[in-house]
């Protein structure tokens, strides 16, 4: 079913809020002052009385430093890539992270974000791609970084067998299909998602995806807050916000069950506030997936784990 036109529109501003959610995104974990994203200390304000989430949303222990790639096989050309400064002197493989940018957004916008998710030891890529929703940019990134040239600074130096991808909003839809729907999906081992829009919406714009199709580990997120989840009861018939509680659900569900897949909510959370709210899990996550950090699993793993009791999070549901 197609949505009416103004519903159609109010998708589009609302995907393109990404734009603001790397840029005036409030902090709202426990009370603190406000700090934008684009600030390179804007994880200083974030508080959690989840202990693993407090120490994840910070910096981790190693500095960081940055090159750019031109590459005449995406749009807008660069690539940004920050990496553990170590990297240049020591000979070892590091582990990957893609991220793929919201509606109306460029890594460049945000990169105290990239900064900070690399000093837990990731390398991290975005690139300057401003409609990530097919997923094809994110594939046209990846294999530039894993056919570098020797003399290139990560030529042999990528972790190939740990590399996970991150998407906001649109770049959830791009995200998913860029692990589902083309040749070189399975490059990636693991996937993280911030209010991906439900699967109508990513139909009606033109993401459409099968969560069926995926084969590896995927924690989703969303928003508590109305631009995520308007409260609309048939989806088909009105807009139900970028990503509600049902979509997560119907998503979850699709799964299949050997699949490890984790399912929360960020609570009191908008659309524009996920990428702070979800930063110390996004990072805890992928230390888990792609380092084998025994820390950052209880966060997810068993009747114990962290996000089951942590009030920051609710409408957790998990199969590990």
């Amino acid at each position: 079913m197609k949505m009416n036109v103004g519903t159609f529109a109010s998708a589009i501003m609302l995907l393109s809020a990404l734009g603001a959610c790397a840029q005036i995104a409030p902090v709202v974990g426990e009370p603190a002052a406000t700090k934008p994203a684009t600030e390179g200390n804007h994880y200083a304000g974030f508080t959690s009385p989840a202990p693993l989430e407090q120490k994840y949303s910070q910096r981790g222990s190693h500095e960081v430093a940055y090159v750019e790639f031109d590459a005449a096989n995406i749009a807008n050309r660069t690539i940004g890539v920050w990496y553990p400064r170590k990297l240049e002197k020591d000979r070892a493989r590091y582990p990957m992270i893609l991220v793929a940018n919201g509606s109306d957004t460029k890594a460049s916008s945000y990169k105290p974000f990239f900064e900070r998710l690399a000093s837990w030891g990731f390398i991290v890529v975005g690139n300057e791609v401003e409609h990530a929703g097919t997923g094809e940019s994110s594939l046209a990134t990846l294999d530039v970084l894993l056919n570098a040239p020797r003399g290139n600074i990560l030529h042999g130096r990528i972790d190939t067998a740990n590399i996970g991808i991150a998407g906001y909003s649109q770049g959830g839809a791009g995200a998913i299909r860029a692990v589902t729907e083309y040749s070189n999906s399975g490059s990636f081992k693991t996937l993280f998602t911030a209010s991906a829009p439900y699967p109508l919406l990513a139909k009606n714009l033109r993401w459409s995806y099968d969560a069926r199709k995926i084969a590896m580990p995927y924690f989703m997120t969303a928003g508590t807050g109305r631009s995520d989840d308007s409260g609309a009861k048939d989806t088909s018939k009105s807009f139900g916000g970028v990503a509600p509680l049902s979509s997560l659900i119907e998503n979850y569900d699709a799964i299949p069950g050997e699949v490890m897949k984790v399912r929360a909510r960020a609570t009191g959370a908008e659309h524009t506030d996920m990428q702070i709210r979800t930063d110390g899990y996004l990072t805890a996550w992928m230390r888990y997936q792609l380092q084998g950090d025994r820390d950052a699993a209880s966060v997810f793993v068993g009747k114990d784990a962290e996000i089951l009791s942590n009030r920051n999070w609710q409408d957790v549901q998990k199969n590990r």
